[in-house]
């Protein structure tokens, strides 16, 4: 295996909850109220949609809402990866990566393990530049157990979701989270940030018409299969442990201009499309700091 290179989960597409578009000769993240899934082929307006964008609605007027999924591993944090990252806004790499605790931060001395403060505490991020950023990776279908989409965000209450969830689903099955049958389903809520409209962030719940009692049966029941096949998800979590842990950064060089371009190029915040003007206020209390920032937050919930 060669070192430096993290091995991440076969990507076989992507998962968003918007899109780049060409405004007034600047591409800027552009929101939506459903999901899209995409193949990792980039026209001239856009990532090509994929064929399973289409199969999964009632109908082509319908917005697609839900997407039935499973996960690939037992352990939440190889599913879903989140942690604060800063990128270079001209060349695209990441910088620096941390949990709040440590972080890896290329400097002129090459890579370092250095104290992450967090982005409000640290002085490299400043105007915004270090944001929360997550990874999911979800199977979708049957045809590649091992081939996964991707669902990238920046924001606090979609990577909120998902860790609460992923850990509350192991300790329930009793670590069987990758053979839950789950849905990602596209929530709506509002704040007062959002002046009463709804913004979208994403949620992981059991599969629709199916109760959380009948998805421990189901669970237990493929894993019982899994098992009699020989099917080892013990070792398959151990390899993606080493995989995530052989590079310094997950993000290959390939990835991370269409990341800065969705997420890192300009703020967009997790907000309701059109934002009303407001006349000079007084100086903010803690309480709308913390709200405000929980709101800041692209295209992707």
């Amino acid at each position: 295996m060669l070192k430096g290179l993290a091995i991440t989960p076969p990507v076989l597409g992507r998962i968003s909850i918007g899109k780049v578009i060409e405004k007034n000769g600047k591409r800027l993240p552009e929101k939506d109220d459903q999901f899209t899934i995409t193949s990792q082929v980039q026209g001239k307006e856009g990532w090509l949609v994929h064929p399973l964008n289409d199969e999964l609605r009632k109908s082509h007027e319908d917005k697609l809402r839900s997407i039935p999924v499973r996960l690939l591993f037992n352990e939440p944090e190889l599913n879903f990866r989140a942690d604060y990252t800063l990128f270079d806004r001209q060349s695209g790499r990441p910088l620096c990566v941390g949990n709040g605790e440590s972080c890896k931060r290329v400097t002129q001395d090459g890579m370092q393990s250095l104290p992450c403060p967090s982005p409000d505490a640290c002085p490299l991020a400043k105007g915004g530049a270090c944001k929360p950023y997550g990874r999911l990776n979800v199977l979708i279908g049957d045809d590649d157990p091992l081939g996964s989409f991707v669902f990238r965000t920046t924001g606090f209450n979609s990577i909120r979701t998902l860790a609460a969830r992923l850990h509350y689903f192991q300790a329930i099955s009793g670590n069987r989270l990758a053979c839950l049958p789950l849905e990602l389903r596209l929530r709506g809520k509002s704040t007062r940030q959002s002046h009463g409209t709804p913004i979208f962030y994403v949620d992981l719940t059991a599969r629709n018409g199916i109760d959380m009692g009948e998805a421990l049966r189901v669970a237990n029941e493929l894993d019982e299969q899994r098992q009699a096949a020989g099917f080892d998800q013990v070792a398959l979590d151990e390899a993606a442990r080493r995989g995530f842990g052989n590079g310094a950064f997950e993000d290959s060089e390939e990835d991370v201009s269409a990341i800065v371009e969705e997420f890192f190029a300009t703020e967009h915040s997790e907000q309701p499309s059109i934002r009303p003007t407001q006349p000079p206020r007084a100086k903010a209390s803690l309480t709308e700091k913390l709200e405000s920032q929980c709101q800041q937050q692209p295209i992707n919930g």
